[in-house]
């Protein structure tokens, strides 16, 4: 079975050598840190066997997010700390999505655009939730960044867990909302547009974007996930996998990867951009 860390360490000094200077560097460490993980670069422990009478030695894991071997048991860890944070009663979960004029923005100045993406979301619901309307105070919510489709495709979005209520500004009450309705999601795009402009305009990177952006519908979804287990199992994954894990990859040969979603067989080349 051909894994991930085959491929970077057959090919890897290659495809640096040639796209190095157009690579993040979180991309380049994340690159090291597999192909290193459970080799002697990283060490290991030695194990005694009594049964056996012979020592077992097992090299040390590199704990990288994205490494395929190691992110499971991150993923279930921090799935049981925030199954012990949530609240009894319903919950929603709030999509935001990036326009696709800004995708390429985003790629380029990842830490800036994540950024303002999170906080113009955030300063949103806040914003709306602050309405008697809908809460009438302050809510609590867990935001996480997904940045790929199931087609890998680049598709960055935040997903947020928010209980359906909040605390009246002076701390002393708890304020529920409906069951079913949250906030309109069409106000909250429009906010979430303008603050995300305002926000964008602080750097270098506003006048980059095109100007019918800021007339555009910008995307917010918003449904009741219950008591939010569920929605948390479906986000735990997605936190600590790569889009490509070692299960989708088929096989490797003549300097091509071939590898498997969805149904769908997809066949990489060595002239593959970096930015794929």
């Amino acid at each position: 079975m051909v894994e991930l860390a085959d491929i970077f360490r057959i090919h890897g000094s290659q495809y640096r050598a040639r796209f190095k200077n157009h690579m993040l560097p979180n991309h380049l460490k994340a690159m090291q840190a597999i192909e290193e993980c459970r080799t002697e670069a990283l060490g290991g422990h030695v194990y005694f066997c009594e049964k056996c009478g012979e020592n077992h030695y097992s090299y040390h894991s590199c704990k990288n997010r994205h490494c395929p071997k190691c992110q499971n048991d991150s993923a279930n860890e921090w799935l049981q700390k925030q199954q012990e944070l949530l609240l009894t009663g319903t919950h929603f979960m709030n999509t935001w999505t990036l326009p696709d004029s800004l995708r390429q923005l985003a790629r380029n100045n990842q830490k800036i655009m994540y950024n303002i993406l999170f906080k113009a979301s955030a300063a949103t619901l806040q914003k709306l939730a602050l309405d008697p309307r809908y809460v009438g105070g302050e809510i609590g919510m867990m935001g996480v960044l997904h940045t790929w489709r199931r087609d890998i495709g680049y598709h960055p979005h935040i997903h947020y867990i928010i209980p359906a209520g909040g605390l009246s500004i002076d701390g002393n009450q708890w304020l529920s909302a409906k069951s079913k309705f949250l906030m309109p999601v069409k106000a909250l795009s429009i906010i979430f547009r303008a603050k995300f402009r305002d926000e964008l305009k602080k750097t270098k990177l506003f006048n980059a974007v095109p100007a019918d952006t800021w007339k555009k519908d910008w995307v917010v979804h918003s449904k009741p996930v219950g008591s939010g287990i569920h929605a948390f199992k479906y986000l735990a994954p997605y936190i600590f996998r790569i889009a490509i894990s070692n299960k989708r990859i088929l096989k490797l040969q003549d300097g091509m990867v071939t590898f498997q979603l969805q149904g769908i067989k997809y066949l990489s080349t060595q002239n593959t951009d970096s930015n794929c």
